[in-house]
């Protein structure tokens, strides 16, 4: 596979995701259940709709292929929002160390993805993550605090933490993220 390293970068700084007074009302609100790495394929396959009818998609046979394959292994993760039973929404990625390396998201219903990346982001911050690469920045991501660094400080930081004694964890049925700070 290709790794490619832009520069910028995007990062989603772990303690500054920004969640609006909206988006917290739909949390605590229940609409909707998040689970992780029940439904990684799923995910993926709805992240590899074409987001506009003229788009083709960038996640290929081959790298469901893989990216499962790594998911098998431990290394490829999820998170998957419900709604009414029926996937709704999620993110994907790969965690190596302290690093969590988000892949794409989805969502077929308002604000799943939204809440995705919030649980996704508790999740992280709970497990001792350091760095959460995004890789690029888009008005949505930005106006959830995401933020650019340039490619030199990115790789310092994934210098850093790729070693940490980090896990995603198992006890991954259930994601707390209606803490204090997205509750209130």
């Amino acid at each position: 596979m290709t790794w490619f390293s832009l520069d910028p970068r995007a990062i989603m700084p772990l303690d500054g995701l920004y969640v609006s007074k909206r988006l917290k009302r739909t949390i605590r609100s229940g609409k909707f259940q998040v689970t992780c790495d029940t439904a990684f394929r799923e995910v993926m396959k709805g992240c590899s709709r074409p987001r506009h009818k003229k788009d083709g998609t960038w996640i290929t046979p081959a790298m469901l292929k893989a990216y499962c394959k790594l998911h098998q292994e431990g290394h490829a993760h999820s998170v998957e929002v419900w709604h009414e039973g029926q996937l709704a929404g999620g993110i994907y990625g790969i965690s190596i160390g302290g690093l969590f390396a988000g892949e794409s998201m989805f969502h077929n219903v308002r604000d799943a993805s939204k809440v995705a990346l919030a649980a996704l982001v508790s999740h992280l911050n709970q497990r001792g993550y350091h760095l959460f690469d995004i890789q690029q920045w888009t008005e949505h991501t930005g106006s959830m605090g995401a933020i650019e660094i340039a490619r030199s400080d990115y790789l310092t930081l994934i210098e850093n933490v790729v070693d940490l004694p980090v896990s995603f964890g198992q006890d991954l049925c259930e994601i707390e993220y209606f803490g204090s700070s997205l509750a209130d």
